[in-house]
């Protein structure tokens, strides 16, 4: 009888939303700021790569390097540019790299790719680039996997639901490391 009630967007929006009591929980990549907030690290990973469309010529290859994305138009998240993701994954300087444009949600991403826009650095599986999608994904050679954490804010009294979610959450994964 708990119902959920899903909101998409950036760091810097969820986290706003937590900080002003409007959601419980925040799921969020990278680093975390534990005198703010508490936090279960999830054992999921997930690792950047690219969206394109599947009929440019980077789409035969199977791993992407920095050298492929050289001077082509990038595009990336707030969150990628303001945690220097960017800076990590090829090696040099943001200001070396050709940022055509930004997005909060990957969703807005891959319609700048659809429209021929450039590359979204991304992560896998957020955007369905199978069947009769026009767009595809390929991981990046290097390799970066930011943690992804459950988090809430610290010292704040949970709802029954909210602390039922979390301890329900918590004995689950603890299950699952046992078959690990």
């Amino acid at each position: 009888m708990v119902q959920f009630h899903i909101i998409s967007g950036d760091r810097t929006t969820v986290l706003d939303d937590l900080d002003h009591g409007i959601i419980d929980f925040a799921l969020v990549f990278g680093k975390i700021d534990t005198s703010r907030y508490d936090r279960l690290v999830l054992p999921q990973t997930d690792c950047f790569g690219v969206m394109m469309k599947k009929d440019d010529p980077l789409a035969e290859k199977e791993i992407i390097t920095p050298d492929d994305l050289r001077n082509k138009p990038l595009i990336a998240s707030r969150q990628m540019i303001l945690e220097h993701y960017l800076t990590q994954l090829f090696e040099c300087d943001e200001s070396e790299l050709y940022i055509a444009g930004t997005y909060n949600l990957l969703f807005n991403g891959s319609l700048m790719v659809a429209e021929g826009m450039g590359y979204a650095i991304c992560f896998d599986k957020i955007i369905n680039v199978s069947g009769n999608s026009n767009l595809c994904f390929r991981p990046l050679s290097i390799r970066l996997s930011p943690e992804i954490s459950l988090i809430w804010k610290k010292y704040q009294l949970l709802t029954k639901p909210a602390e039922k979610f979390l301890l329900t959450l918590q004995q689950h994964m603890k299950d699952e490391t046992v078959f690990i």
